[in-house]
């Protein structure tokens, strides 16, 4: 099925679509006159907000948008100052669903088991124990603020799971309606799993420097048709950063999410088949396929454990919005940041 997954709150934050592309400015014709002047930002004070008598403060607001920039992948200097109040307005009503959450969920058990699988989870994502506290160190966290933080999740969990139960039953005969309705998304696209070794050509490199870099490819290409482990040397020589991790392993991906030139020459190619260097924006690859999935129509029995859980993550969500708008209106909220400004007319 094409979804992105359900949601894990109705209200959760949806920041990458709702800012607009960092860089992505229409380019200026010389008869486009020159921009009007930015105005200057309204002062913020603190607190920019106070819920139930809990204040949340700017520091609050900069260090959320700081987190969800990273998770981004854009660096913080990178993020236009006219934008900021509009990500402010964004950050402080998520936190304000969770302060309203978290005010109602103080009172619901949590085991000091649960707890620990919780945070066994977490250290899982670190290497070693060393690693861990290191990272830790740099956040300026300790085992104790994580455990507490956790804590607090999984009352809130309980809390949510609690005000939602018996409005997300779904039936089979739901999920089977719900296939009927909507074909497209159970549709799968041809697919391909391929390795490859980049050779990096610098965007604007001269005739000689392209020339040697595609021989440099060739070599690597003969290497591995004469029966070395194209895993080794994708780790050794590709200057695709990820080699590193992946071997150049790309895992599965359809015809439109790779460039093209990529794309066209992976799906030619029969599985365990080795391309010679591929020119693409990015440099030369040399590709490996190694499987290959047709294109099908996922059945109705087949998508079924995930299509219930979908429709129920739907209806989870439709009626925690409710309870939250609900509590929103009767909650003493005073919201004290200043009115984003309008979007310009295009």
């Amino acid at each position: 099925m094409k979804t992105s997954g359900p949601l894990t709150l109705a209200f959760a934050l949806s920041f990458a679509a709702a800012i607009p592309v960092i860089g992505a400015d229409k380019p200026k014709s010389p008869a486009t006159p020159p921009a009007p002047a930015a105005a200057k930002a309204p002062a913020i004070t603190d607190p920019v907000a106070v819920v139930e008598g809990h204040e949340i403060k700017k520091a609050d607001l900069d260090a959320a948008l700081a987190s969800v920039l990273a998770a981004q992948g854009i660096p913080a200097s990178q993020f236009p100052e006219e934008q900021r109040l509009q990500a402010y307005h964004m950050m402080l009503d998520n936190m304000i669903v969770e302060r309203l959450i978290a005010n109602r969920a103080e009172s619901e058990k949590v085991t000091d088991e649960e707890v620990t699988a919780q945070y066994d989870k977490f250290k899982a994502r670190f290497p070693s124990e060393e690693e861990l506290k290191k990272q830790l160190e740099k956040a300026g966290e300790t085992e104790g603020k994580i455990k507490t933080g956790i804590r607090e999740q999984l009352q809130q969990r309980h809390w949510i799971d609690e005000q939602v139960k018996g409005k997300a039953d779904v039936t089979d005969a739901d999920a089977e309606d719900f296939y009927k309705k909507n074909p497209e998304q159970f549709k799968s696209p041809e697919r391909v799993r391929a390795s490859h070794i980049l050779i990096a050509v610098p965007e604007g490199a001269k005739p000689e420097v392209v020339a040697e870099k595609q021989k440099a490819a060739q070599a690597i290409a003969d290497r591995v048709k004469k029966g070395e482990a194209f895993d080794k040397l994708a780790k050794e020589l590709s200057e695709d950063p990820s080699a590193k991790q992946n071997s150049g392993d790309l895992d599965f991906f359809t015809k439109d999410q790779m460039v093209p030139e990529f794309s066209n020459a992976a799906f030619a190619m029969k599985k365990d088949d080795i391309s010679d260097p591929v020119r693409s924006s990015f440099g030369f690859h040399i590709i490996k396929v190694t499987d290959r999935k047709e294109a099908e129509t996922v059945t109705l029995e087949k998508a079924r454990p995930q299509l219930i859980a979908y429709l129920k993550q739907q209806k989870k969500n439709a009626a925690l919005e409710k309870i939250v708008e609900d509590i929103k209106g009767k909650a003493d909220i005073k919201v004290n940041l200043p009115a984003a400004p309008k979007a310009a007319a295009q």
